[in-house]
């Protein structure tokens, strides 16, 4: 008995210090079923959904565009599986055609490009979004109201460095009302370069405006986080950066991107004791857990691996030539446990 007592210690300490969202974009899923590939775990071909449940995810998110490839029909059927998996859904509103972050953030094609106009689109677009998942019995737990917004959305209307945040803050504020007419899923609102304090604080400082968006209509606070492409991006940096952000605002927060390589050549990343391999992408994601469950009042919420089995497409946007948490052939690689091991 005395053995066991600190085994039993160690593991409900653990339990203690475990994220509550653990989760993947897995948006690119059925894009990735209709080439051809079929993913295998032990040697057995396996949804991918089923995969990351059984490897300790809970979470899943996917993008929603307003046309092309992630188009509202192509979202509801993956939300039937991902909820037939019983997994927790999130899903991702870029309010674009295509996709929007912080350098690209287009109007939807034949939609108003006055803000009053804007106003009454995306009140009703969002309404019918969320409306669309309730009817076919899979409601939406957390809705994310734009993507990468740091320079606003719907631009150059909503474009903050052209005309300030107040039209930000009007839209955000519709969007979450058009959502809220039938239904109740928590809203998130995500920023990119979650390390950067003093973007985030110019973005959270404003946005909150009378008669437009309130912090009250805000559940959840989710950055993106990639040592690829800025020499800040350092996990002390983001520890600074997410415990003012804390502090600040006194909101839930979700690392909503982030990856690591296992296959990297001529790009400097931020933290380079970390390995480039599997065991480097379980560190890596550790990492940032222990960033997130130091934070003060139990904060730090949740990561998402960004697109985790996109094969075809291993880079993920970046200088570096894989990502995944799955080979060429669709088979698992051990950081599949990252879910259960690391968040």
């Amino acid at each position: 008995m005395f053995v066991l007592l600190p085994l039993l210690l160690l593991s409900f300490s653990w339990l203690a210090s475990a994220l509550t969202y653990k989760g993947a974009d897995i948006s690119s899923l059925v894009v990735v079923e209709n080439s051809g590939v079929r993913y295998t775990d032990g040697g057995k071909v396996t949804p991918f959904e089923t995969i990351l449940r059984n490897h300790g995810a809970n979470t899943v998110r996917i993008r929603i565009w307003t046309a092309g490839q992630y188009n509202l029909q192509y979202g509801l059927a993956l939300a039937k599986r991902v909820k037939a998996a019983g997994l927790t859904l999130v899903v991702d509103l870029h309010y674009s055609d295509t996709w929007a972050d912080p350098g690209h953030q287009s109007i939807p094609s034949g939609w108003p490009t006055n803000l009053n106009g804007l106003n009454t689109q995306i009140y009703e677009y969002t309404m019918n979004v969320v409306q669309s998942f309730q009817n076919q019995g899979t409601p939406i737990d957390i809705l994310q109201v734009g993507n990468e917004i740091n320079n606003g959305f719907l631009w150059p209307v909503g474009e903050i460095s052209v005309n300030g945040i107040n039209a930000v803050s009007q839209l955000l504020h519709s969007a979450i009302n058009g959502a809220k007419a039938v239904a109740n899923p928590k809203i998130l609102i995500h920023l990119a370069n979650g390390w950067n304090w003093s973007g985030l604080d110019s973005f959270f400082g404003k946005v909150f405006i009378p008669g437009a968006l309130s912090a009250d209509q805000v559940d959840i606070i989710g950055v993106s986080f990639y040592p690829f492409y800025d020499s800040g991006a350092t996990l002390s940096a983001l520890k600074s950066s997410l415990t003012n952000l804390a502090n600040t605002f006194n909101k839930p927060i979700v690392v909503a991107e982030t990856d690591w390589p296992v296959s990297c050549s001529g790009v400097s990343l931020t933290e380079p004791s970390i390995a480039v391999s599997t065991s480097g992408q379980q560190t890596w994601v550790n990492d940032i857990k222990n960033v997130l469950t130091s934070l003060p009042n139990g904060r730090g919420q949740g990561i998402f691996y960004w697109e985790p089995g996109w094969i075809g497409n291993a880079n993920l946007g970046s200088g570096c030539s894989d990502n995944l948490l799955v080979s060429s052939n669709g088979a698992v690689r051990d950081s599949i446990n990252i879910f259960s091991q690391d968040m």
